[in-house]
């Protein structure tokens, strides 16, 4: 993405206006006509801007496998995918791991450990346990973000595995970073945030901002995020003295500050982190 002084003067005039984002916008609908699409132009176009609502959920499922770069296949993958969903949902009401009053999300856990080979037996089932908290809470946030189930459980699972896949061995040093520099910060607080990707924590409009960033390939941003909530609520934050009561507050942060906090730690990010630019 060349800088262009005839765009950038586009660009700052649609933002004085009120209509930032429509050159990224263009930009984004240019590179959704390839064909195949370019994953990397696609996850360096999510570093960059924030992803128009209308195109997050179908270049969520592009960079994250579900649909695959060739435009001309996504009919069928993704009936194949709805299908696959409707078989592991039928597997597991007849071996009545799941009923019509189990919670949704509970049953997108039991597909997944079903598909992961990490199903409990019968005997030894039970409600989902501390354990499992970090997949509920991405469930919970994710079906705030998704309408369709099909779509919402590839999602979950798919965004949980690129996760542990690509930055499992990071977060111990993701969580490092974030208590050496804030010395008032819990290690295992931050811990459960960072594998959480801060779903519970955020509203879902402020962390979908942080979950383009983190499926277009960065997980840094979660060290940005979290900063910017423990420098926001510093004062708050050290006259609670016990972590379950830090916990309860970081799940009721006032929502009308959260997209503030958000955009500066995303304007942190690409400051002290930078992105690769390629040409849209």
């Amino acid at each position: 993405m060349a800088d262009d002084p005839q765009r950038n003067f586009r660009s700052a005039y649609y933002e004085k206006v009120g209509f930032r984002g429509v050159e990224e916008k263009k930009s984004l609908e240019i590179l959704l006509k390839d064909n195949p699409l370019d994953l990397e132009k696609l996850s360096t176009f999510s570093q960059r801007f924030p992803l128009p609502s209308m195109y997050r959920i179908h270049v969520w499922k592009v960079l994250l496998g579900i649909l695959p770069p060739h435009s001309d296949s996504h009919t069928l993958v993704g009936n194949y995918r709805k299908g696959q969903y409707h078989d592991i949902l039928e597997a597991l009401e007849v071996m009545r791991y799941i009923s019509s009053s189990t919670p949704s999300t509970h049953i997108y856990l039991r597909m997944f450990q079903l598909e992961s080979q990490m199903l409990p037996r019968c005997s030894e089932i039970s409600a989902p346990g501390e354990e499992n908290e970090d997949f509920l809470s991405i469930s919970r946030a994710m079906e705030e973000i998704v309408d369709d189930p099909v779509d919402c459980y590839w999602l979950i699972k798919c965004f949980v595995n690129q996760f542990h896949t690509k930055f499992g061995d990071s977060v111990p040093h993701l969580v490092s970073v974030t208590f050496n520099t804030n010395k008032q910060t819990n290690s295992d607080i931050s811990g459960n945030n960072h594998l959480r990707c801060f779903a519970g924590c955020l509203p879902e409009s402020s962390l979908q901002r942080v979950w383009d960033k983190v499926i277009s390939g960065s997980c840094k941003i979660l060290v940005f995020v979290a900063l910017e909530i423990l420098l926001s609520y510093k004062i708050v934050l050290m006259g609670i003295n016990r972590p379950e009561g830090v916990v309860k507050f970081l799940c009721n942060i006032p929502q009308e500050n959260t997209d503030a906090i958000v955009t500066k730690a995303i304007d942190l990010w690409h400051k002290y982190c930078g992105t690769l630019i390629h040409a849209v």
